[in-house]
């Protein structure tokens, strides 16, 4: 099952080109509390996190990470504060200021399941398959595209070459154990019995 980013916008998903790029991915908390503050974060509309769920390391401050060990992970207690939001989506919600109010967000459940909406038109910009809203960003997308399609064609030409020259030498050496076994049995042949 791909693993893709769950941020606004964000199409990097978990495979070998973005490994090689450097970007990893990270499970939603567990913690309840934690966790809302990521889903909150991703500005989602509706949004829910399941087990499954991750985001990439491009979401977050490069000192959230403790690379001390051989496996990235992030440090406890950190949440994702980089994205590239439209300007809509950049307001600050004001957070309750009363102790009440925080401690019955606190104590709402995390996995309710949302109600069932009806889809708005549009809606599915914020998936990983949607189009780019700028042409910019499409022909960005696109370059991007092109260049790994070249990358991958070159990497094809080069283990072909390599493929031939291993079975020219594979012939070469075929041959040579052949003269080399048809010599020794001339020498062998020759050699009077006793």
């Amino acid at each position: 099952m791909p693993e893709f980013c769950s941020a606004y916008g964000c199409s990097n998903e978990r495979c070998v080109e973005t490994r090689s790029r450097g970007i990893t991915f990270h499970k939603f908390p567990k913690d309840s509390i934690l966790r809302r503050k990521w889903e909150q974060a991703v500005k989602r509309k509706g949004f829910v996190a399941t087990d499954w769920s991750v985001l990439c390391s491009e979401h977050f401050n490069a000192d959230d990470f403790d690379r001390t060990g051989q496996i990235v992970r992030l440090r406890q207690g950190v949440k994702p504060s980089v994205f590239n939001f439209p300007s809509y989506l950049q307001k600050e919600v004001p957070s309750r200021k009363t102790k009440t109010s925080k401690k019955a967000e606190e104590s709402l459940p995390v996995d309710l399941p949302q109600p069932f909406r009806k889809p708005e038109p549009y809606s599915n910009v914020d998936h990983n398959y949607a189009l780019p809203a700028s042409p910019t960003l499409l022909k960005a997308k696109l370059n991007e595209a092109l260049a790994r399609v070249e990358s991958l064609e070159h990497e094809k030409r080069n283990s072909k070459d390599r493929e031939r020259r291993a079975k020219r030498n594979m012939r070469a050496l075929l041959e040579d154990l052949t003269v080399a076994n048809k010599g020794k049995r001339a020498a062998t042949d020759k050699t009077p019995n006793i």
